[in-house]
């Protein structure tokens, strides 16, 4: 297997990268072309994943930043690192479909980890997910994350974050001690 580490660049979002990162979060989760990988949404949500203005809104936030991950010049992932506390949050992870299951995704989210713990000092990450999704609830639970039974409501009638195609949708809390 080819190293997934290999030529990968890690750098803080800018502005000039909002374009680049909604392409990708949209080709990851949304639409036709999200198929070829596996963490496609397209059967349980339609519409748009994110927008100009919602990844604007994580990239000028005052507690984190989106993380840009390029391999020679093209950005093949993202996830927003936000500080809140005593813990990090973990949130709009996205790796190209055409680089999905070769091992980059374990790559992003220990580095993020690393981060979290050197930068910020926090003792946990945090993560929501869709409770539906038990394909990638069970990747995350491979690298340490633990289901907490702690739900959310999914944002019905807010196309911002997609049309649900199901009525049974809800975030559930995903947690790991960084030690």
């Amino acid at each position: 297997m080819v190293n997934a580490a290999a030529g990968l660049t890690f750098r803080d979002s800018t502005d000039a990268d909002v374009d680049v990162l909604v392409a990708l979060i949209e080709s990851a989760y949304r639409g036709d072309a999200s198929r070829a990988g596996w963490t496609t949404e397209a059967d349980i949500l339609e519409g748009q994943r994110t927008d100009p203005a919602g990844v604007l809104d994580v990239i000028k936030g005052p507690d984190g930043n989106l993380l840009v991950v390029e391999r020679e010049g093209r950005v093949v992932a993202c996830c927003q690192l936000e500080h809140r506390g005593t813990h990090a949050y973990f949130g709009m992870f996205a790796v190209s479909p055409d680089l999905q299951g070769a091992g980059l995704g374990k790559v992003v989210i220990a580095e993020a980890e690393r981060r979290a713990r050197q930068d910020w000092g926090v003792t946990e990450m945090h993560m929501t997910v869709i409770s539906v999704r038990d394909d990638l609830i069970a990747w995350y639970e491979r690298r340490g994350y633990r289901r907490t039974g702690k739900m959310t409501p999914f944002p019905y009638g807010d196309e911002r974050f997609g049309i649900p195609q199901r009525s049974d949708l809800q975030f559930e809390l995903l947690v790991k001690p960084l030690v």
